[in-house]
């Protein structure tokens, strides 16, 4: 009887011991799930729209639920007021901004919980900077006011859950790079606020754009070369040949450049390939330099049209558009006339592209020239844009693409030889002697004439 007492007593001190263990351990893996009870559900149902809309524009509830589930969060939620500057709101929602929004938002998301009354402290996001907490007071009003890097919260604790809390405040915290990657795209808003007007008119002896003359005083020299008053020559070719090239730079090529884009955006339906060469690439430094160095250019400029298909999977990734743009420069120059001239003469011509090894593909259709093949072509839309004997710009009605040459390789078995079969050829006189065995009935007897 003794030993059955203590055996009870000493099941019932297991139970009271290591029930608190295995009950902690069951409700800590129902919290590491999603449930309605969530932060994240509550900021998708609170006044805090924009935000939320943002959020799911940004394809960032994936990682916030991991994050809940791993931590608790708080999230520093500016009204609705603070996004709605519309040159900045549509600069976030552009497909190719895509990693700029998710930097904004989750540069509001701190990965620890921070209560109203925590002191002055310094947090880290999930966007990698830091944000500083702390406690200001009004020298008029003597009142507390809780900041965050300048921005007021305003409604402390507006939402408190299990995993989380929000706080919302009165203004956007915008990180460096968002505000830069904002401020180098609004760096073509003084060329592009030109009103679009029709075709610039083009010299054609020099391939430049005619320019009005400066007002003169009466007597003075004229200000234009004697040669603009000469009658044009018969055209042997699209353009002079490019002259030495060096470090001396004999031809200013940022200036040609800049011309060119200029004159894409005036011309009108071209700002998308404008906005390519100039914020999101470096590829207008790189023509720049090569056209300073001697070298010439035909750029196959696609409209704002055939811009607006592509897709950001086909702009997200590193080097995309400048791997897209370098398949429509060619390094020789040519017009409308030389390339049509090309492809009706000799059928399909293949031009070397910058995007080593890939060639484009022209060739005479509907008295145009089309490049490429198949769905992937593009026409010759607007030709001529700009020629001034460095750089031509061709206007195409597509965005191209290289062909991806699919290889049909035979797979031969290892270890069954192959046999060559040699068809032996029987001569006149052979066939001679067939002929008689055959009439004679004796013809089968011999292999040869089989």
């Amino acid at each position: 009887m003794a030993m059955d007492a203590i055996t009870i007593i000493h099941a019932i001190f297991t139970i009271i011991f290591f029930l608190p263990i295995t009950t902690f351990s069951i409700s800590s893996t129902s919290q590491s799930q999603i449930n309605s009870n969530s932060i994240l559900v509550a900021l998708l149902d609170s006044h805090y729209t924009e935000l939320a809309e943002l959020v799911e524009k940004a394809m960032l509830l994936q990682k916030l639920e991991d994050t809940v589930s791993a931590h608790n969060i708080t999230i520093l939620a500016p009204k609705n007021k603070a996004f709605f500057d519309p040159d900045f709101k549509r600069f976030l929602l552009e497909p190719r901004n895509l990693n700029s929004l998710q930097t904004l938002l989750m540069s509001h998301i701190i990965p620890t919980r921070i209560g109203s009354k925590t002191g002055s402290s310094r947090h880290r996001t999930l966007a990698g900077d830091h944000h500083h907490i702390r406690l200001e007071t009004n020298s008029t009003t003597t009142d507390t006011q809780w900041t965050v890097d300048g921005a007021c919260i305003t409604h402390p604790d507006a939402v408190t859950r299990p995993d989380g809390v929000i706080h919302g405040i009165d203004h956007l915290l915008v990180p460096r790079s968002v505000q830069d990657n904002f401020n180098s795209r609004r760096s073509l808003r003084s060329i592009s606020a030109v009103k679009p007007e029709g075709a610039p008119d083009v010299d054609p002896r020099t391939h430049r754009l005619k320019k009005p003359a400066p007002p003169s005083n009466p007597g003075s020299q004229p200000a234009l070369p004697i040669s603009d008053a000469l009658a044009p020559g018969p055209a042997i070719s699209p353009a002079p040949a490019p002259g030495p090239g060096g470090p001396q730079h004999h031809f200013n090529g940022e200036s040609q450049v800049k011309d060119f884009i200029q004159t894409l955006l005036q011309y009108g339906g071209y700002n998308e390939m404008a906005d390519i060469l100039v914020n999101l690439t470096s590829l207008a430094t790189e023509m720049g330099r090569l056209v300073s160095e001697g070298y010439v250019l035909t750029v196959l400029a696609p409209n704002d049209e055939a811009m607006a298909k592509l897709t950001t999977d086909q702009l997200s990734e590193p080097g995309s558009p400048e791997q897209i743009m370098y398949y429509h420069l060619i390094p020789e120059y040519q017009t409308e006339e030389s390339m049509y001239n090309s492809v009706r003469r000799f059928g399909k011509v293949h031009y070397d592209t910058l995007r080593v090894p890939h060639k484009m593909v022209a060739q005479e259709a509907d008295g145009s020239v089309k490049f490429g093949n198949g769905d992937g072509s593009a026409y010759l839309f607007d030709p001529d844009i700009y020629t001034d004997g460095r750089i031509s710009v061709q206007g195409i009605d597509g965005v191209l693409f290289p062909l991806e040459e699919v290889k049909d390789v035979t797979r031969v078995k290892v270890g069954q030889p192959v046999k060559d079969v040699v068809k032996q050829r029987r001569g006149k006189l052979m066939e001679a002697t067939c002929w008689m065995l055959g009439t004679i009935g004796q013809h089968s007897s011999f292999t040869s004439c089989q």
